[in-house]
């Protein structure tokens, strides 16, 4: 365990002297920022005003770009690190390989969660200054989908960085990855459904199983229980899970998918070659 932090402080401090982490923290806190600026607390959608309406907003911009900050700078990490020589110096020193690369995941995840969640604290508290109704549960629920978000995103990071043999490839292949994603939110599904002529129910499954999508429907499904602007679908993904249960199936969902590419990512970085 003292092996696991000591790794996990290194990267800390590493992200920390690095220009991604700067960037990093100032888009999400002027993201806060610019929504103040514009108001955008004294407008209303679907009845949803103040504090409520911002948190919206925060986390579809979140959505967006969080993925491939985390995917582009994490690839980096075990690829960046073999290219660079720092193999042969860690298998001089006694360090585990487990503790290495999970200690790197936790150093990482903490500097990915924090400024993100700092931002929302920062809203919370200019709303509570400025005498603004904190909705306390959406705040809490949205914490925990940028949490599992982080996660999984991190893991798949983790797993692409193992297994590609440069910085290059992998940075290449985490932005295909993301690509990927976002292009299979909606546009191209609906194609297939209507040419295939594929059932709603095998469409919605494979929709479901995009991280990215399961985070857009959780972040809607707050403000929109009955998931209106889904059309026919809501009642697919509402029949199945219920709205609860969609909820905790959005967290548990990319949460797990998140660990098991780590985990893999780790037995492929164990049985490679490392130098």
């Amino acid at each position: 365990m003292s092996q696991l932090w000591l790794t996990a402080k290194l990267d800390i401090v590493e992200s920390l002297r690095s220009r991604w982490f700067l960037i990093y923290t100032l888009v999400f806190g002027g993201i806060v920022a610019l929504l103040f600026l514009f108001g955008l607390t004294e407008s209303r959608v679907l009845g949803f005003i103040g504090l409520s309406r911002l948190l919206v907003t925060y986390i579809q911009l979140t959505m967006a770009i969080l993925p491939i900050f985390v995917l582009i700078t994490t690839v980096r990490s075990v690829a960046g690190d073999r290219e660079a020589g720092v193999y042969e110096y860690l298998l001089s020193l006694p360090v585990s390989l487990s503790a290495w690369f999970w200690g790197k995941i936790l150093g990482r995840y903490l500097m990915i969660f924090l400024p993100v969640f700092a931002a929302m604290v920062v809203a919370v508290l200019i709303g509570l200054v400025r005498e603004i109704e904190v909705p306390w549960g959406m705040f809490g629920y949205y914490t925990a989908l940028l949490a599992t978000m982080g996660a999984c995103f991190l893991g798949i990071g983790m797993l692409v960085s193992a297994l590609a043999r440069s910085t290059d490839m992998a940075q290449g292949a985490a932005f295909l990855i993301w690509l990927t994603l976002l292009l299979f939110l909606d546009l191209i599904l609906l194609g297939v459904m209507i040419q295939g002529k594929v059932s709603p129910e095998t469409a919605i499954a494979v929709a479901l199983a995009n991280p990215l999508q399961v985070f857009r429907t959780a972040a809607l499904s707050l403000f929109d229980p009955q998931l209106i602007v889904l059309g026919p679908s809501a009642f697919v993904i509402l029949d199945t899970f219920g709205a609860t249960g969609y909820q905790i199936f959005a967290l548990a969902y990319p949460l797990a998918l998140g660990v098991v590419c780590a985990t893999v990512g780790y037995l492929a970085f164990r049985r490679g070659d490392l130098p």
